[in-house]
């Protein structure tokens, strides 16, 4: 009797943690440049369907994300729009290096609103003139600290441009704010990526910058040092797959290194 006893207890007991709700994975929580907003999203909607991961993304420039990190922010992979932001990490061992990897390279465009009257580009100082009027800005991100401020300074400093380009400019904290002061029609030109460009049909590009006239544009990702879990190390095993490189090339991206032969 008492081992039926016992063998009906042990039965319960099974059945009793069978019942149970499984537990929810672990979120994977991922600082992005802003300008990954759109690729991200719908590769981390893909990643959890297939895992049971969930994504959790916080886009700002490379700049703002790198130094909350340093603050002790918590994040799990860090995807920077230029190399200087995740060396910042590096150098106070804020990621794993081992992780690392230049994943996706971008073009810089000069935009315009959509229905604005004017012919292609000529990077000329009177192009640009004609083309700002006499008070229109030039929209693009903080040039000592955003990416996409710094390699269009550099790209008008290359040009011969960026004596008369610099009091013209509207800096944005991101270049998906800049974008939008182009999109909205308070800036007649914008400098941003090809791959924000894209995002919005509410601007067209004008002009593509000259190869060789800034610093490549590459995106470096790593899992940082203090991650939880796995999350942020399996998201960024599937966006250097097969998998996710539609979800990039969708938006304008080019998949470098690894990502590039898988």
């Amino acid at each position: 009797m008492r081992r039926i006893r016992a063998l009906r207890a042990a039965c319960l007991l099974v059945a009793a943690t069978l019942a149970l709700p499984a537990r929810a994975a672990e979120p994977a929580t991922v600082f992005a440049a802003a300008s990954l907003k759109n690729a991200l999203d719908e590769a981390g909607k893909a990643f959890t369907a297939e895992s049971g991961i969930p994504v959790r993304a916080s886009y700002a420039a490379s700049s703002a994300l790198a130094r909350q990190i340093d603050q002790g922010a918590p994040a799990d992979l860090f995807a920077s729009a230029d190399l200087e932001w995740m060396d910042y990490l590096a150098v106070r061992k804020l990621i794993r290096p081992e992780t690392r990897v230049n994943l996706l390279a971008n073009r810089l465009v000069v935009v315009a609103p959509k229905d604005a009257r004017l012919s292609e580009a000529a990077f000329t100082p009177d192009w640009f003139a004609r083309a700002l009027g006499p008070d229109g800005r030039l929209a693009t991100g903080e040039v000592n600290s955003v990416p996409i401020g710094k390699y269009a300074k550099a790209a008008f400093e290359k040009l011969g441009l960026w004596a008369q380009m610099q009091p013209r400019l509207a800096q944005a904290d991101n270049v998906r704010a800049a974008l939008a002061l182009v999109s909205r029609g308070e800036a007649p030109l914008g400098v941003v990526y090809e791959s924000d460009a894209k995002s919005d049909p509410g601007v067209k590009v004008v002009a593509v910058f000259p190869e060789g006239s800034h610093p490549p544009v590459v995106y470096p990702f790593a899992v940082t040092a203090e991650a939880k879990g796995e999350g942020g190390a399996r998201f960024l095993t599937y966006l250097r797959s097969k998998a996710a490189r539609r979800f990039f090339e969708a938006q304008g991206f080019t998949m470098i290194g690894e990502g590039a032969s898988q």
